[in-house]
């Protein structure tokens, strides 16, 4: 049987769309945006907080409604170097860091924007602060991004 050609096309498709936050991620944005303020959700079986918030803990399955307003303040526990361009999506100008970032009374980490730093200076274990955006976004960049505090 002969081997068939394959056609290939270079393209780009644009998908406009939106999603319900639905109330827990909505409080969480809303708090950031208006109050300026971050908060996360407390599981009343195991008292892990989670930022950013989400309605069940995992591990035990329980609907957490607990809310717990946490510092703006943590540690890079992880990170990466975005080296390369898509203008479209990306909120900065490469080169710019990603990093998991602990807040102060929360357990889990999240990922977020580093900024006002030399990237080759990020480090794991680095204190951070957020800073907020000045105009409303809607989504999690009302952090504009954390920067390293001393």
């Amino acid at each position: 049987m002969a081997e068939t050609e394959k056609m290939v096309f270079d393209g780009k498709l644009d998908i406009n769309y939106k999603y319900a936050s639905g109330k827990v991620t909505g409080k969480f944005y809303d708090e950031i945006e208006e109050n300026k303020k971050i908060f996360g959700i407390k599981c009343s079986k195991c008292n892990t907080v989670y930022v950013p918030p989400r309605q069940t803990c995992g591990p035990c399955f329980t609907t957490m409604e607990e809310w717990v307003e946490v510092q703006p303040t943590g540690v890079v526990t992880n990170y990466t170097i975005v080296n390369y361009a898509e203008p479209l999506i990306q909120p900065m100008e490469p080169p710019y860091a990603q990093a998991l970032i602990k807040l102060e009374g929360a357990d889990t980490p999240f990922i977020h924007l580093i900024g006002e730093v030399d990237v080759e200076k990020v480090k794991i274990g680095m204190k951070v602060e957020a800073v907020f955006a000045e105009e409303k976004t809607g989504n999690i960049l009302n952090i504009k991004y954390f920067k390293p505090v001393e």
